[in-house]
């Protein structure tokens, strides 16, 4: 089974491209109010155990990347394979905190949409802002509302140390992001990869933070590749 893990305030609408393109996979829905990312990966080990997935391959995509590197911290004999897609490993860093309560404030004091209308467009390539697709992703992120976004954003801002944790992943790992990610640039992902015994990296031309909607023939191909590597090993569970 393939599990897709989505990202701040998205869902599963933002892999509809993914779920279409591969029949055995999933995708979380969300996250409830949950507020860290250890306990964002219990949820998705709960999922897989409901779904009868001993083990099972893990892509996830932005925050959801950074949730996936906790799920393989506490379960890694389950992770087949994992992808990290427009995502990140580091710590906090200065001034961090502060950018994403200033956020937090936008949608307090001017209203959600007002959030969302500030937040999303540096998220897409320029030359996506008026499709279809961004209308989906817009209205996927409104449906998510403030508290969810305030509880990811603390999950965010108490996320734990995960570099480290690279270089004893053991199972074939993609590593992807847009050519376009402001967010999480390809030099960030490039890092990554360097990181990982297993990995292959792939740079999207064209493509900004919303890879899986803004990109979708290019990461379905991505995925492709990535099934079809074999592991190493196959763990028992």
């Amino acid at each position: 089974m393939l599990l897709f893990l989505p990202g701040l305030i998205c869902d599963a609408r933002v892999f509809a491209p993914q779920l279409a393109a591969f029949p055995d996979s999933r995708a979380i829905q969300g996250y409830g109010q949950a507020d860290s990312l250890i306990e964002m990966a219990g949820i998705v080990l709960e999922e897989a155990d409901r779904q009868g997935a001993g083990q099972f391959d893990l892509f996830g995509h932005s925050m959801g990347g950074r949730v996936a590197l906790e799920v393989y911290r506490l379960a890694p004999e389950r992770v087949r394979r994992l992808a990290l897609s427009s995502t990140g490993v580091h710590s906090l860093g200065e001034g961090e905190p502060a950018k994403r309560r200033a956020l937090q404030a936008i949608g307090h004091e001017r209203g959600f949409e007002a959030l969302v209308d500030t937040w999303l467009p540096p998220m897409v390539a320029e030359a996506h802002r008026a499709s279809e697709a961004y209308a989906a992703m817009r209205q996927m992120c409104l449906d998510a509302g403030q508290q969810t976004f305030d509880a990811q954003i603390d999950a965010q801002i108490a996320r734990p140390e995960q570099a480290s944790l690279l270089p004893s992943i053991a199972c074939p790992t993609l590593v992807m992001t847009g050519e376009l990610d402001l967010w999480s640039p390809p030099e960030q992902h490039q890092e990554i990869a360097a990181q990982i015994p297993d990995s292959s990296l792939v740079i999207v031309a064209g493509a900004g933070h919303m890879l899986p909607l803004e990109a979708p023939e290019a990461v379905n191909q991505a995925i492709a590749d990535w099934l079809g590597r074999e592991p190493v090993q196959s763990a028992s569970v």
